[in-house]
């Protein structure tokens, strides 16, 4: 005769699991190429961000230094730049508005799970445990800054609406005449279609697109956006390191052109 199974009593604490974990693949690798890479990022761009020179070819400009609107920027004849800032500050021009695609970078979803992973090791891992013995999530300064993101996306698109104005200024030719198209020219159209397609993948964007509707049928047109971006957040991951090295290659296309490493070649 079958008898009542006796309830279990719950355990506190994790698993009683000698080995801090049971993987036998190279659960490491991902962490560290993720490390590695933004590790790389940050010194190639906090490098060229404290660097102050070599940021303008004509026609191209860095997006480091967009928009450039210190008076110390370099002399963009025609070109991006108004000293609405003045003298007063005396540091890179770049420090002045790369804050904020930083700070929508660092608050993105993405990239808050990489650099939790491959720098904090929080986890580094799906069943690996983490060494840290207490878990406040981002409830506490500076993680609960995180909580900005979709404020640091209005920024960003901000931003990303001037780079694409830089964008089309490199149909001009270094006499600032319209009708060029060099191999600069194509590398910042790819640029900018990355950062876009980036910064519209965002969630907080996906939010803002479907966001609090209770009916998708009485707002089509949201619908219809809605359905875009969420094809878009599908791919945000690849976009989020495609824009990333897109902007990087920007800057030192630009950095080679103004050094005279060589000339941009033209294609019309």
């Amino acid at each position: 005769m079958a008898t009542e199974a006796e309830p279990r009593t719950p355990r506190a604490g994790r698993a009683a699991i000698g080995r801090p974990h049971l993987r036998v693949d190279r659960w490491w690798l991902g962490p560290a190429v993720t490390a590695a890479g933004l590790l790389a990022f940050v010194v190639y761009s906090t490098w060229r961000a404290f660097a102050n020179a070599d940021y303008y070819a004509a026609p191209y400009v860095s997006p480091f230094y967009s928009p450039c609107l210190a008076e110390n920027c370099v002399d963009m004849q025609n070109g991006p730049n108004v000293a609405l800032f003045g003298d007063w500050w005396g540091l890179s021009p770049a420090l002045l508005f790369l804050a904020l695609p930083l700070g929508f970078r660092l608050t993105c979803y993405y990239y808050r799970k990489a650099y939790y992973r491959s720098f904090w090791a929080s986890p580094p891992a799906c069943a690996v445990a983490e060494p840290h013995r207490s878990y406040s999530g981002e409830t506490r300064f500076p993680l609960i800054l995180n909580n900005s993101h979709r404020y640091f996306f209005y920024a960003a698109s901000v931003i990303a609406v001037i780079l694409t104005y830089d964008t089309l200024l490199t149909f001009r030719d270094s006499d600032y005449e319209w009708g060029h198209m060099g191999l600069g020219t194509l590398l910042f159209l790819l640029n900018i279609v990355l950062v876009w397609a980036y910064t519209l993948s965002c969630h907080s964007c996906r939010h803002i697109m479907g966001g609090r509707l209770k009916s998708f049928s009485r707002n089509p047109v949201r619908y219809r956006l809605w359905t875009w971006v969420s094809r878009l957040n599908s791919r945000h991951m690849a976009l989020a390191w495609a824009s990333l090295l897109s902007l990087a290659a920007s800057d030192l296309y630009v950095y080679l052109l103004a050094t005279d490493v060589f000339s941009d070649p033209r294609l019309f």
